[in-house]
């Protein structure tokens, strides 16, 4: 019987589950959506047996067309950064905290002056945002004692699914790189930053690399689900690195750019070199040995859901690509800060907001449309630049999520790179990704950069136009000066709706 290799992927719109062979081909993929809370501003929320109870379907759902015998190995992916506190039984106290939720501010500026800004970021790869998963068990400290007392165990999203699957307490060093609390040079929990947060050592998961078998599905997983009593589960990775895995970003000197609901730049290093500054996160990578640089702005593709949800909901997606094709680059003097749910890199700013500037009467829909468009693909290229500040000097940059669907979006991003942008063979990304490092983990390949030369193909290729490098060279430092100018205003803001 051939082998086949499950990708479970725990994202914030919904589980999925994929099955590949060993040469890459996707077999079957099926998902089961999840309910997202906002219960205040800033706040951002799910239920963690909305995962489990996701997952556990679409598992079902894609036995019933390859047989259970016939799964080697999982892997698993999925948002990274979200708080899931558990009880002695293994119980949700409460809703995890996810990756976009802001209410941790206070708490990273006060860790951060306790360890040193200059330290900090050696020892985590990053400044400390209010994203990452250990300022939020300080405000829960702060703000739900009564939580904060029952807890046993933390985990991030993936990895409650991981528990469910098999009963094991596991993490892998690249997805709890975004935990705030390791040393990322050396691969471990950092002794000198839980103490800053007087955090347990206990309640933390075992870490492992990414490729690593670390658990195997217990009696109540298989039962949960129809996999096989004993099928081998692998570390995984969060969803980027698994995503940049799974785009075939495995070496020096190659980016991918994802514009999903948020936007991602990403780039594979030999060494621990965080950015001088903290701009970036440089995180462990899903390959032993390796690291990944990345930047991040929290409100890409969400940005244009949110234009056609709120403003033309009755509107298709083609129908807004139609609208932003027929208006000329920069939307007749129109810029859009994409700022919508505050803002990570180059601005470590959970305050920042979205802003139209340059309006006019001569300005409607299809102006505002192509605005956003660019606007996030100018977020892009400011995470891109941050790259290049490193060394990471790509002449391609595979793009992947919702945007690349878009022909319109696509050559905007490609004009504003400057520099040729291709697809690969599969969308599938994080699953796809968290397939190929449970293959590894079987054996099936020797190492990662094997697997993804076999699995992982360039399809298609677009080309920048020099008419539209030359005008958004020209409008790119204007896009570069709206957030300092508003950034007072931004903040002014927020203390008037508080």
């Amino acid at each position: 019987m051939s082998p086949y290799f499950i990708g479970i992927d725990v994202s914030t719109t919904a589980s999925k589950a994929l099955v590949i062979d060993e040469q890459g081909s996707v077999i079957v993929t099926r998902s089961q959506p999840h309910a997202l809370s906002t219960p205040r501003p800033l706040w951002s929320e799910q239920d963690p047996e909305d995962w489990w109870r996701a997952s556990s379907q679409a598992l079902r759902e894609v036995l019933e067309v390859v047989p259970a015998e016939q799964i080697t190995a999982i892997g698993l992916t999925g948002q990274m950064h979200g708080l899931t506190t558990l009880d002695a039984a293994g119980r949700p106290l409460r809703p995890a905290i996810l990756w976009n939720d802001q209410r941790s501010g206070p708490q990273c500026e006060a860790i951060t002056k306790k360890v040193g800004e200059k330290r900090l970021y050696q020892i985590i790869g990053s400044i400390l945002p209010p994203g990452f998963t250990a300022p939020k068990l300080v405000w829960l400290r702060e703000n739900e004692p009564e939580i904060y007392r029952q807890i046993a165990r933390v985990l991030l999203p993936k990895d409650y699914v991981r528990y469910k699957l098999s009963g094991a307490y596991v993490m892998d060093v690249a997805d709890g790189s975004g935990f705030g609390a390791m040393d990322i040079g050396k691969r471990t929990w950092s002794d000198e930053m839980l103490a800053a947060y007087d955090l347990p050592r206990a309640w933390l998961p075992d870490l492992c690399e990414s490729t690593d078998v670390c658990a195997y599905v217990n009696e109540a997983g298989a039962a949960a689900t129809g996999l096989k009593v004993g099928t081998p589960i692998v570390g995984g990775a969060g969803d980027q690195p698994a995503g940049g895995v799974g785009n075939g970003i495995v070496s020096m000197g190659q980016c991918s750019l994802t514009v999903g609901t948020s936007g991602v730049a990403y780039a594979v290093s030999d060494r621990y070199a965080p950015e001088p500054d903290g701009r970036l996160h440089t995180f462990c990578g899903p390959m032993p040995g390796t690291w990944f640089h990345m930047g991040v702005m929290l409100s890409a593709a969400g940005c244009l859901r949110w234009l056609h949800d709120e403003l033309t909901p009755e509107s298709s997606y083609d129908a807004l690509n139609q609208q932003a094709a027929s208006v000329p680059r920069g939307a007749l003097g129109l810029v859009f800060a994409p700022y919508l749910t505050g803002e990570r890199h180059p601005h470590p700013d959970p305050l920042a907001r979205g802003a139209f500037v340059g309006l006019t009467l001569r300005h409607g829909l299809p102006h505002l449309t192509r605005a956003v468009m660019e606007g996030v693909a100018f977020g892009m290229r400011d995470l891109l630049e941050l790259l290049r500040s490193l060394g990471v000097n790509p002449s391609e940059a595979v793009v992947s999520g919702g945007a690349a669907n878009s022909p319109v979006w696509r050559q905007i991003i490609t004009d504003i790179m400057g520099m040729p942008l291709y697809t690969v063979n599969t969308s599938e990304g994080g699953a796809f990704g968290a397939a190929i490092l449970a293959a590894v983990g079987a054996g099936a390949w020797p190492d990662v950069p094997s697997a993804c030369a076999h699995m992982v193909r360039k399809v298609d290729e677009l080309h920048p136009e020099p008419a539209g490098i030359q005008d958004y060279e020209r409008l790119y430092p204007t896009f570069r000066g709206v957030y300092p100018a508003l950034r007072s205003s931004f903040a002014a803001l927020s203390e008037f709706e508080a």
